[in-house]
């Protein structure tokens, strides 16, 4: 009792905690100091990193975007100087630029002006139109052409004064002789008549407002000359200057970072900043300084850089600075960009500290955090440890409860006591002898359940496949039934064919002698008695003459086409032919077809069924030719049910779509052969494809159908002869039936 009291002076809890308070304060405090001042040292490095990407991407687009212009102007130069550009054809070399300005949307204008002033060219330039011709000739006045799909001219849109061999393009492009981009210039509006069919297109579109669209660009030259040097005309390409500022606001350095580009003259071409480059003075439209820009950014930025360079023209390499704004040191990185043609820019990155210094501060107070959650944690755990010793306690008579009221799923954890230890293993044997127990009784239960189980559903599967066999077994019966019946009429009918058939030949050579006779008579009788006379007219004997020899030639195609279709009843019934043997596959489908005929016919629903046949030469197949006759018959009737379903929906489809089987057959390699029959019906929808060769299942309506004609087609063909059927459907187009099997059997 002493002992405890005097433990007591001091709290197990305090003592437990304090330790963990301590040392977890203490390290996570030096890691939240290191870290911030390797977060200092860092900024620089990585603002740096980003600023040296994003100058070298926005290099890379201006690189691409504006080459553009320049490979066009060579292209275009090359293909004039060939030939392939005739410029005295103003329609056909407008529509040559036509085509290349709508493969290209950045470009506002491409085209050419002769020594005479006559011009053609394309782009976009009026409102509300998306691409125009364009036509200046000579004492006349510049016209505008809206034009169709084609690139040919559709209307005229507006007329206007303007002389090319006075613009400074032109006038450049003489003067150096090379290929060069001019001045960048905001192409200002001008005075223009529009056409009745102009302001009828105006009328259809908003933005169409009767002036030329205002916009910024510039502009690559060339001139062309013939083998003599002569001027033949001067190339030139508009490149529009907004697709640079639309790439730079996409383009995100940080979260407040900025990107613009200047010329050496300190004029805007495009920025990141959602300020706009040109703004309005007197109606018109100029463009901005970056020194009076509307962004105080831009501003302050340019301004810094002519107090610490002076002139622009001096930068000649990339240079860094900082620059104060509101308080915020800004890092910003100006660098030349140049091409070969006579552009030269500066590009200018600007990244605030706070960007990178909000991230820093944010650790630190994510570090001050960490230090009172670490002192709470600590805390918590301290008195965790404390409560420990009671726990095992409570936890053995929980479940010692538990174990009372039914659950036996009980298990003590160890503790670091020895003693309850003992007392926990104890129980956890005792708890685990009742489980094994109670599981070898439940387990007893399940597997009786389960054999009872295992034997109802064997009853049940055999119940199906006896109903399954049963039916089979019926419709074989019928089939077999049907086809002795067949095989018997066949039979009956041969015989009096066959006699009918035979006598028919002598009937036609004894009718042709007494024809033969009576002609004779005639020639050496011309004036027989009047009663003879009166005889042959009473039976008109000169008809008789001519129509006898017709009606035994009809008898004769009659009693044949009966044999025909004797000789089919009798190929298809099979009677004769119960085990395997070599067959000609194209006999067994033409004998199906022969009985279906009447099926085939034209009905007041529908047209009549064309059979398609697409044969190859086939050797003989070894099969039970019987059932795979019946195969076909399933196949076939159902395709002509489809079709008939397709025309008494009475769809625009139907009524328009070819009634048609297609029947081919082939070889394939080694030993095998495929059939495909394809109808123009209904087809089959897609959820009850993989089911049609299930037992009693059909897609026909109640009573049309048992389900057990693809079942059984399905048994013969993948049972019987080892081989197998597919299903192909397009529902609303068609189903096609795909068998193949093996030229012999083993």
């Amino acid at each position: 009792m002493q002992r405890l009291w005097k433990d007591r002076k001091v709290s197990l809890q305090m003592v437990l905690i304090l330790p963990f308070v301590l040392q977890i304060f203490g390290a996570v405090g030096l890691v939240g100091y290191l870290s911030f001042k390797n977060g200092q040292k860092a900024v620089k490095d990585l603002a740096d990193q980003l600023i040296d990407k994003a100058s070298q991407q926005v290099d890379s687009h201006l690189d691409s975007y504006l080459a553009l212009p320049v490979q066009l102007v060579q292209m275009n130069v090359d293909a004039i100087a060939q030939g392939e550009v005739d410029l005295n054809d103003p329609i056909a070399s407008g529509r040559y630029f036509w085509r290349q300005a709508k493969a290209f949307p950045s470009l506002t204008y491409i085209g050419i002006a002769r020594p005479d002033g006559a011009e053609s060219g394309a782009g976009r330039w009026v409102k509300g139109i998306d691409l125009q011709l364009y036509e200046n000739q000579p004492q006349s006045k510049a016209s505008d052409y809206a034009a169709d799909s084609q690139g040919n001219r559709a209307a005229l849109l507006q007329q206007y004064e303007y002389q090319p061999l006075e613009s400074t393009w032109y006038q450049a492009a003489t003067v150096t002789k090379k290929l060069a981009w001019g001045d960048i210039e905001v192409i200002e509006n001008q005075d223009i008549e529009f056409t009745a069919a102009g302001k009828a297109l105006q009328s259809q579109a908003d933005a169409l407002d009767g002036s030329i669209s205002q916009y910024v660009a510039a502009g690559a030259t060339a001139p062309i000359y013939d083998s003599q040097q002569n001027l033949l005309a001067v190339m030139n390409i508009d490149l529009t200057l907004t697709g640079i500022s639309d790439f730079l606001r996409s383009f995100q350095v940080s979260p407040a970072g900025q990107v613009f580009i200047i010329e050496r003259d300190g004029m805007l071409i495009g920025s990141s900043s959602p300020y706009p480059v040109l703004f309005g003075a007197d109606e018109t439209l100029k463009r901005v300084s970056s020194f009076d820009s509307s962004d105080p950014l831009i501003q302050t930025v340019s301004r810094a850089m002519r107090q610490q360079f002076g002139n622009f023209q001096t930068i000649q390499s990339a240079q860094d600075l900082a620059v104060q704004l509101n308080g915020q040191w800004q890092f910003v990185q100006v660098t030349p960009w140049r091409d070969a043609h006579g552009l030269d820019w500066l590009v200018v990155v600007t990244l605030p500290e706070s960007d990178f210094m909000g991230q820093i501060n944010a650790n630190r107070r994510t570090t001050i955090l960490l230090c009172f959650g670490a002192l709470a944690v600590s805390s918590l755990m301290g008195l965790f440890t404390a409560r420990r010793i009671a726990q095992p306690v409570l936890r053995l008579s929980q479940a010692s409860e538990a174990v009372a009221s039914g659950n036996l799923d009980q298990t003590v954890e160890q503790s670091g006591i020895q003693e309850l230890n003992v007392l926990s293993n104890a129980f956890n044997h005792m708890a685990g002898q009742l489980r094994s127990s109670f599981t070898e009784l439940e387990q007893s239960k399940q597997e009786l359940e389960d054999r009872v189980e295992d034997r109802t559903a064997e009853l049940k599967n055999t119940l199906a496949e006896l109903q399954r066999t049963q039916t089979q077994v019926v419709q074989s019966e019928k089939m077999s039934s049907l086809g002795q019946l067949v095989a018997g009429v066949a039979h009956e009918i041969n015989n009096p064919v066959n006699f009918i058939h035979g006598n028919l030949r002598h009937v036609q050579e004894y009718s042709q002698s007494i024809l033969s006779f009576i002609q004779l008579y005639q020639q050496h009788s011309p004036n027989p008695s009047p009663e003879i006379q009166e005889a042959a007219e009473e039976i008109d004997l000169e008809f008789l003459q001519q129509d006898l020899p017709k009606m035994l030639a009809s008898m004769q195609f009659g009693t044949e086409r009966i044999r025909q279709i004797v000789l089919s009843l009798r190929n298809f019934s099979r009677m004769d032919e119960s085990e395997f043997k070599a067959v000609d596959i194209h006999e067994g489908i033409d004998s199906t077809l022969l009985i279906l005929q009447h099926r085939l016919k034209a009905r007041p629903t529908r047209p009549e069924i064309e059979i398609v046949k697409d044969y190859v030469t086939l050797p003989l197949v070894e099969c039970y030719a019987g059932m795979l006759n019946q195969v076909f018959m399933n196949i076939l009737a159902n395709a002509i049910d489809a079709i008939d379903e397709k025309h008494e929906a009475g769809t625009h489809e139907a009524k328009n779509c070819q009634n048609q089987i297609q029947i081919s057959t082939l070889a394939v390699e080694p030993n095998s052969v495929k059939i495909s029959i394809r109808d123009s019906g209904t087809g089959i929808p897609e959820a009850v494809k993989n089911r049609i060769f299930d037992p009693f299942f059909t897609t026909k309506v109640l009573g049309k159908g048992t389900g057990m004609g693809m079942s059984i087609s399905y048994q013969i063909i993948t049972e019987k002869h080892s081989g197998k059927i597919e299903c192909f459907s397009t529902l609303g187009v068609g189903t096609e039936f795909v068998l193949q099997i093996p030229l012999q059997q083993i």
